[in-house]
C-alpha cells in the first residue's frame, strides 16, 4: 500500500484510469505515454526547429524545457534533484581547478546518484523494479562526468598525451549553463538516454553533424553521395517496428517464465539439471525485451529529432546508429562473454571505458565492473552480478586463448566452435544476471547454491 501511494504522488495522476485499464503500474504508463509524446515532439522539432531556421539558443531553450516538463510529468517534484545534480556540478567545473575539476565531478555526481538511490531503495521502495527518478540521473551522471573529463582534456593536457578517441572528444571551452542543461536534460534523452558526447550534441544542435565525408582534394563532394541532409526515415520505422515486436513478446512471454521459479523448491526437485538450464534460458530471453523497447524507443526518439547520424555505408545509405545502444542479433547469436557485453547497453559500455577503463592504472576490469554495479544502483544482486563477471570476463579470455586454436582447421571445426561457444555464452550470461533481475541477496545466493548443489547430484 506504501509502495502505491509512493508511485503515484510522484508524478502526474492523468493517466490512472488507463493504467487500471490495461492493468500496468501508473509510472510505466507515464513513462511510455510521454516518450510516444517525445517521438511526436521529436519529428516537429527537426521539421521546424531546424539549424537552418532557427537559433542554436532557441534549440537549446525548447529541448531545455520540453526535457524538464516530461521530467516533472513522470516523476513530480522528484524532478528536482536533476537540477541540484547538475548545478552542483556545473559549480565545481566553473569554481574548481581545471586540475581537478574532473575527478570532484565524478565523486559528487556518482555520490548525489548514490544518495538518491539509497533513499529509493531503502526509505521508499525496496524490491520496486520499474521506471523512477534514479533512472533518468544514471544517465545524467554518465553525461556529467563524461564532460567535466571531456574539459579536463581540452583545457588541462597537452595534444601529445591524449588518446585518439580522447583529442576527438576533448571540450575546448567552457559550457554556458544553457548548454550544460540541454546536453543533460533535453527532451529525447531525458527519460531514458541514451548518453552521448558533448561535442556529437552540440554539432546536432548547431546543425553541423551532417558534414560531407570523402571530398576531393579541392574541397568539393566526389559524388559518391549527394550533399544533401540524410533522412532517418527508414531507420525510424525500422526502429518503431523493434520496439511493437519487443513490446509483443515481453508482455506475452515474461510473466510465463518468471526467473523466480528457478529458485523454487518443488521446481527444483521435479525438474531434471538440463531443463533446469534450458528454463533458466528462456526465462532470461523473456527479459531482454523489455530493455530492447526502452533502449530502440529512445534511439528512434533521437533520429526523428535528427540526433544520431554516423555517416554512410559503403552503399551510400545513411548510418542513423551514432548513440544505438544495442544491436539485438549479435546480442542473442553472441559466440563470446565479449560479444554480448559490446552489443549490450552500448553508449554505457562505451561511458565505462572512457571515464574508468582507459584511465585506471590499476587493475582496470576489475575497477570497471565496480564502477558499473555502483552505478546501477545498491542491490546487492548487482554487484554479485558484476562480481560474477570479473570471473566470467577472466574465465572466457582464458579459454578462448588456449581452445579457439584447435578449431580454426577447417570450415566445420569452426562452425562446431561457434555453436559450443554460442551455448556456453548464453549460459554464463544467464548465470551472471540472475542476481541483477533477483535484486536481494537471499534470493541470489539460494540461486547460486541450488545450481551448484542440482549439478553435483546430477553428477
Amino acid at each position: 500500500m506504501a509502495t502505491e501511494t509512493t508511485s503515484s504522488c510522484t508524478g502526474s495522476n492523468l493517466l490512472q484510469p488507463i493504467s487500471e485499464i490495461i492493468n500496468l503500474p501508473l509510472d510505466q504508463v507515464n513513462f511510455v505515454v510521454c516518450q510516444l509524446f517525445a517521438l511526436l515532439t521529436a519529428f516537429w522539432f527537426r521539421l521546424y526547429l531546424h539549424p537552418s531556421k532557427t537559433s542554436p539558443f532557441i534549440r537549446h531553450v525548447v529541448a531545455t524545457l520540453l526535457g524538464f516538463y516530461l521530467a516533472l510529468f513522470c516523476f513530480g517534484w522528484y524532478a528536482l534533484h536533476f537540477l541540484v545534480q547538475s548545478g552542483l556540478t556545473y559549480s565545481i567545473m566553473m569554481f574548481a581547478g581545471l586540475e581537478h575539476m574532473h575527478k570532484l565531478c565524478f565523486i559528487v555526481a556518482l555520490g548525489y546518484l548514490s544518495f538518491c538511490q539509497i533513499t529509493r531503495v531503502y526509505v521508499f521502495d525496496y524490491g520496486m523494479y520499474s521506471a523512477d527518478f534514479t533512472g533518468p540521473m544514471m544517465v545524467i551522471t554518465q553525461k556529467i562526468t563524461s564532460l567535466a573529463f571531456e574539459i579536463h582534456d581540452g583545457l588541462a593536457r597537452k595534444e601529445e598525451q591524449l588518446t585518439p578517441s580522447q583529442r576527438c572528444l576533448a571540450v575546448r571551452r567552457m559550457p554556458s549553463l544553457l548548454e550544460y542543461l540541454s546536453y543533460n536534460c533535453n527532451f529525447m534523452g531525458i527519460l531514458a538516454g541514451p548518453t552521448c558526447s558533448y561535442n556529437d550534441y552540440m554539432a546536432f544542435i548547431e546543425g553541423t553533424a551532417y558534414q560531407p565525408r570523402h571530398l576531393e582534394t579541392n574541397g568539393k563532394e566526389n559524388g559518391k553521395y549527394k550533399h544533401t541532409e540524410p533522412s532517418p526515415k527508414n531507420d525510424i520505422i525500422s526502429k518503431l517496428c523493434t520496439c511493437a515486436i519487443s513490446l509483443a513478446i515481453f508482455l506475452s512471454v515474461s510473466k510465463l517464465c518468471p526467473v523466480e521459479r528457478s529458485i523454487d523448491d518443488k521446481f527444483i526437485a521435479s525438474t531434471p539439471f538440463i531443463l533446469q538450464v534450458l528454463y533458466l534460458y528462456l526465462s532470461m530471453l523473456a527479459t531482454r525485451p523489455k530493455y530492447y523497447f526502452i533502449w530502440t524507443l529512445s534511439d528512434a526518439i533521437n533520429n526523428a529529432a535528427g540526433f544520431g547520424f554516423n555517416g554512410y555505408n559503403k552503399d551510400g545509405s545513411p548510418r542513423w546508429d551514432l548513440i544505438s545502444n544495442l544491436r539485438i542479433l549479435d546480442i542473442e547469436f553472441a559466440t563470446s562473454f565479449k560479444m554480448f557485453l559490446d552489443n549490450w547497453n552500448i553508449q554505457t559500455a562505451l561511458w565505462l571505458k572512457r571515464v574508468c577503463y582507459e584511465r585506471c592504472p590499476i587493475n582496470p576490469t576489475a575497477a570497471t565492473f565496480l564502477l558499473s554495479a555502483m552505478w546501477h544502483g545498491v542491490y546487492p544482486g548487482y554487484y554479485l552480478t558484476f562480481l560474477t563477471g570479473i570471473s566470467m570476463t577472466m574465465a572466457a579470455r582464458a579459454l578462448r586463448h588456449n581452445i579457439r586454436p584447435y578449431f580454426l582447421g577447417s570450415t566445420t571445426h569452426r562452425s562446431i566452435y561457434d555453436v559450443i561457444t554460442w551455448a556456453g555464452t548464453q549460459i554464463a550470461i544467464c548465470y551472471t544476471v540472475v542476481p541483477f533481475v533477483l535484486l536481494a541477496v537471499g534470493p541470489s545466493l539460494k540461486f547460486y547454491s541450488v545450481k551448484l548443489l542440482t549439478r553435483r547430484l546430477n553428477d
